[in-house]
C-alpha cells in the first residue's frame, strides 16, 4: 500500500518515504535538485547522487544509504532497484518488486542522449508513476545536436559582434550539459560559483567536461562565454555596462509566449525532461497495466486515456493499492 500525504508518496509496506518535501527518518531521493531533495535522516539513493546531495546540504547531518544502478536488494519481501532516469547525474528511477507485482517511479527522467551524463534506462513494470511535466503535444524538442548547434553559433555570433553571451542554466544538471556542448565547441567558459562547483562533483564522478572558469567579479574581463543560474537575473557585477546578450535554457522556450524566456533575449529548448513524445514513449516501452501521474499537466491523464491506457492523476487518489 502507498499513500499521498503531505504531497509526498509513502510506501508503507516498505517503511519508505519517496522524494519526500518534508525531513524525514528514512528516504529515498531520486537526484539531487532541491525540488526533490531533503536531508532526511536516512537517504536512500544513488552513488552520485549522494555526491550531489553531499555538497549541496552543506552542514545538514544526512546519513547516505547508497545503491548502485541495476544492483538490487532486497528488504523483506520486496526487491528494490536503482536505475539511471537520465535526468542530471546519479538521477535515478526506482523499481520495486513484491508478490503483487512491479512498480516503477520514474521521479524526472529524460529520453533524449546526454553530452554529460548516463542516458535513461525504461524497465516494463505493472504500474507507473511518471512525472508529465511536458505532457501536452505542443512540447516537442528538436533533436540534442540541432539544439546545441544553435546554441553554439549564437554564442559565437555574440563573440564576433563584441558582446558577452551569457546563458542562464539551473546549476545542477543544465549548466554541466551546456559547459560540455560550448566547452567542446572550443569556446572560453566561466560560471557562476554555484555552477562550477556542482561540475567538480561531475568531475569526481568520472564526468570528463571541458575546463570552465570560475567567475570572479575582479578578474572576469569578458572574453568568452558566461554561464549564470537563472535565479541570478541582476547582471553580473564584471558586464554591468557592457554590451551583453542573454539566453535562457529551458523546454519551455518551444512555446511561442516569451514569457518563458524569463526576460532573457532568447531562449533554446535545452531540457532535462522528457518531451510529450518521449512521455508517450516511455509508456510505450514499459507496458504497465496502470499509469499514475505527478509533476506536470494534469490533462494528460486524458490524452493516454484516449490511447486506451489506464491513467490516473495521483493527487486525486491520496491512497491506493501498490497494484
Amino acid at each position: 500500500m502507498f499513500s499521498l500525504v503531505d504531497k509526498s508518496l509513502y510506501v508503507a509496506d516498505l517503511d519508505l518515504w519517496i522524494d519526500s518535501l518534508r525531513q524525514r527518518s528514512r528516504s529515498y531521493v531520486s537526484h539531487g535538485h532541491a525540488d526533490h531533495a531533503r536531508a532526511h535522516d536516512l537517504v536512500v539513493t544513488s552513488i552520485d547522487s549522494a555526491r550531489i546531495c553531499r555538497a549541496r546540504f552543506r552542514d545538514a547531518k544526512a546519513t547516505f544509504e547508497t545503491h548502485p544502478f541495476n544492483e538490487p536488494w532486497d528488504e523483506g519481501e520486496h526487491r528494490l532497484t536503482l536505475f539511471s532516469a537520465g535526468h542530471v547525474l546519479g538521477s535515478s528511477q526506482l523499481l520495486i518488486e513484491g508478490e503483487r507485482g512491479s512498480f516503477v517511479y520514474t521521479g524526472d527522467f529524460k529520453l533524449e542522449p546526454s553530452f554529460s551524463i548516463e542516458p535513461a534506462e525504461v524497465k516494463r513494470c505493472d504500474v507507473v508513476l511518471m512525472e508529465c511535466t511536458y505532457g501536452r503535444p505542443q512540447y516537442v524538442f528538436p533533436p540534442r545536436a540541432e539544439i546545441a548547434a544553435a546554441m553554439v553559433a549564437w554564442a559565437r555570433r555574440a563573440l564576433e559582434d563584441g558582446a558577452v553571451p551569457i546563458f542562464y542554466a539551473y546549476s545542477l544538471g543544465k549548466a554541466q550539459e551546456a559547459i560540455a556542448i560550448l566547452g567542446r565547441a572550443g569556446l572560453p567558459l566561466t560560471a557562476h560559483g554555484a555552477i562550477h562547483t556542482i561540475s567538480a562533483v561531475y568531475a569526481e564522478a568520472g564526468v570528463d567536461l571541458p575546463h570552465c572558469a570560475r567567475y570572479d567579479a575582479e578578474t572576469f574581463d569578458g572574453a568568452g562565454v558566461l554561464l549564470w543560474p537563472p535565479s541570478g537575473r541582476s547582471l553580473p557585477k564584471a558586464v554591468r555596462g557592457r554590451n551583453v546578450r542573454t539566453a535562457s535554457l529551458t523546454g519551455w522556450s518551444v512555446a511561442r509566449d516569451t514569457q518563458w524566456r524569463g526576460g532573457a533575449d532568447t531562449g533554446f529548448p535545452l531540457s532535462d525532461h522528457a518531451d510529450f513524445p518521449s512521455l508517450l514513449r516511455y509508456v510505450e516501452l514499459a507496458q504497465p497495466r496502470k499509469v499514475l501521474l505527478n509533476h506536470g499537466w494534469k490533462d494528460f491523464v486524458h490524452r493516454l486515456r484516449r490511447l486506451g491506457i489506464d491513467a490516473e492523476y495521483l493527487e486525486s487518489n491520496p491512497q491506493l493499492a501498490l497494484f
